[in-house]
């Protein structure tokens, strides 16, 4: 995920200064994804120095309220614009971790895949409810957080299935009990 590109996008609706910028990321996204205080102000720097967002002054509170730049401009409408490449997928921490753990003889592969698709199906009960909850009085500041819910959704229900495929392929590979 790209926060440089999600702090570029919320600057664009108006200056913001960092706690407002990171209050609204977790709005738009559902809270699906923690951003860090920190992360934000740094990323800020960073654009800053790479002329994409300029200081704005300061509120009355002491705040200092970012702006974005013509070129931050460009490069959010770019982002937008741009698909999402699949060249290089993220890392799947779960997959790496059966893909280890097959290979090594003291490790309970199948306790691991129940332990895993246990949290993952409680994940997506809280998912499914939140969406439920969402739903229920749309608003249209809610859409946003019903498509990210949806996505962690379809995400979630995915990786059950693959647990699932994970387990049979195993048990496949035990042979006649």
């Amino acid at each position: 995920m790209s926060i440089r590109h999600s702090l570029l996008a919320l600057l664009q609706d108006r200056p913001r200064y960092g706690y407002q910028l990171r209050t609204e990321f977790q709005n738009r996204t559902g809270s699906s994804w923690p951003l860090n205080i920190g992360q934000v102000y740094t990323t800020l720097d960073r654009l800053e120095r790479d002329g994409l967002v300029q200081k704005d002054g300061a509120d009355g509170e002491g705040h200092i309220i970012y702006r974005i730049t013509p070129a931050g401009l460009d490069q959010v409408r770019d982002w937008f614009q741009a698909p999402v490449g699949r060249a290089n997928p993220p890392r799947n921490e779960l997959a790496i971790k059966l893909a280890l753990a097959l290979t090594l003889p003291a490790v309970d592969v199948g306790g691991l895949i129940q332990a895993q698709r246990a949290v993952s199906i409680r994940a997506l009960q809280e998912y499914t409810k939140s969406r439920r909850d969402a739903a229920a009085n749309p608003r249209p500041a809610d859409l946003a957080k019903l498509l990210v819910l949806d996505s962690l959704i379809f995400q979630t229900e995915a990786e059950v299935r693959w647990l699932d495929l994970c387990e049979a392929r195993l048990m496949q590979l035990a042979g006649p009990a």
